[in-house]
C-alpha cells in the first residue's frame, strides 16, 4: 500500500509515517517544512491545490492530519488550512483514485462547552464548536464524510489531547509554566480527563486504514480510556519532567475573565509581530481544564478491532526517560 501523510512535522503525523514504513508500507509525506524522517516528501501547503494534486497521485491511501491547532487567531487562517485544505485532499483523493481517507479530526468538534461524561462520538456541530480551531475542523470533519463512497472509503479519528515523550504542544506548555512557576489549577482540578498516549493514537490510526472499507463512514473518538482528575495528570506530567506542579486554583469565572484579557492583549501585540504563539490562557483552555471530558470508548475498540497498548502509568514512566535523557528543558 501507497500512503501519504500529510502533517508529518508534527509529533502524531511524524510517529505515524514512521509506523507505516515500519509495516513495509510505501510512504510520502507532505508539510510545509522538512519532518526528517528520511522519507520521500513533499514540501507544500496542504491548501496548495496543485502541490497537493501531485502529491497524492499514485497512492492509495491519505491519512491528513495537516491543520492549523493553535486555539487563538483570524478565522481566515483556520478556514484556508483546516477547511479548505481537507478540501483540497479530498478533491485530490477523488482524482487520483485513492481507496482510503483516514481524516484526523478532534473531539472539540461536538463540544458546546458542557461537560462531557462517557459520551460516544456526537455529530459534528460547527455552529456549537467552541473557537475558530474547532468551529474549522468541525467543517473540515464534515466535508471529509461527506466524500464517503463507494470509490472512497472515508473514517474521521479523534484522537484527544494527544501526548508523549518529545510533545512541543502540550507536555511543552504545562513543563514551561510548571518551571515558571505559572501553572495553576482552574477549579479544584477534580473533574475527568481522558488523554491519549501518542503510541496508542497511532496505532489507532493505522487500524482505521485498515479497516476503512468496512469502518467507512464512521467518526469515532480515541482516547486511553483512563479518564483522570485534571490535577492528577497535570502533577504526574511534572514530576516527569522534574519541575514543580499547580500550586494555586483560580475560579473558572476568574480565569475565563483573564482569558479574554489575554486574548485581547495578544490580538493587538500579533498586528506588530505576527507570530504562531498563543496567548498562556484563553477561555477555551479555562473552560478544557474546568470541565470533565471523556468519551465511551466501546464502540471505537469494536469498529477498529483496537486497545490503547500503553497505559498512561507506563507512558508517564516513558515521559520521565525521556527528560531525564534530553538536554531539552
Amino acid at each position: 500500500m501507497r500512503v501519504l501523510v500529510t502533517g508529518a512535522s508534527g509529533m502524531l503525523g511524524a510517529a505515524t509515517a514512521r509506523a507505516l514504513a515500519d509495516r513495509g508500507r510505501r510512504v510520502t509525506v507532505l508539510q510545509r517544512r522538512p519532518a526528517g524522517l528520511g522519507l520521500p516528501e513533499v514540501l507544500a501547503d496542504v491548501a496548495d491545490a496543485d502541490a497537493v494534486r501531485a502529491a497524492v497521485a499514485g497512492h492509495d491511501a491519505v491519512i491528513h492530519l495537516a491543520a492549523k491547532v493553535n486555539v487563538t487567531g483570524p478565522w481566515a487562517a483556520y478556514e484556508r488550512t483546516n477547511v479548505g485544505g481537507t478540501r483540497v485532499i479530498v478533491d485530490a483523493c477523488r482524482a487520483a483514485g485513492v481507496e482510503r481517507l483516514v481524516h484526523v479530526s478532534s473531539p472539540s468538534v461536538s463540544h458546546a462547552g458542557r461537560s462531557l461524561v462517557g459520551v460516544a462520538a456526537a455529530p459534528a456541530e460547527p455552529d456549537g464548536a467552541r473557537g475558530p480551531y474547532a468551529r474549522s475542523k468541525a467543517i473540515a470533519e464534515r466535508l471529509a464524510l461527506a466524500a464517503d463512497g463507494d470509490r472512497l472509503a472515508v473514517v474521521a479519528i479523534r484522537p484527544h489531547l494527544v501526548w508523549g515523550p518529545g510533545d512541543p504542544q502540550l507536555i511543552a506548555r504545562i513543563v514551561a509554566r510548571g518551571r515558571a512557576g505559572r501553572l495553576p489549577l482552574i477549579g479544584p482540578g477534580a473533574v475527568l480527563v481522558d488523554t491519549t498516549y501518542v503510541d496508542n493514537a497511532v496505532d489507532a490510526l493505522l487500524a482505521a486504514l485498515d479497516r476503512a472499507p468496512a469502518a467507512h463512514g464512521e467518526a469515532l473518538v480515541v482516547t486511553n480510556g483512563e479518564p483522570r482528575p485534571i490535577r492528577d495528570l497535570l502533577e504526574s506530567i511534572c514530576a516527569a519532567a522534574g519541575v514543580p506542579g499547580p500550586r494555586r486554583q483560580i475560579p473558572p469565572w476568574l480565569a475565563s475573565a483573564g482569558g479574554l484579557v489575554a486574548e485581547g492583549v495578544w490580538s493587538l501585540r500579533q498586528r506588530r509581530r505576527p507570530s504562531e504563539d498563543d496567548p498562556p490562557l484563553t477561555r477555551f483552555l479555562a473552560e478544557q481544564l474546568s470541565t470533565a471530558h471523556w468519551f465511551d470508548q466501546r464502540r471505537t475498540r469494536e469498529i477498529l478491532d483496537w486497545r490503547p497498548r500503553v497505559g498512561l502509568d507506563e507512558g508517564f514512566v516513558n515521559l520521565a526517560a525521556w527528560f531525564a535523557a534530553s538536554d531539552r528543558p
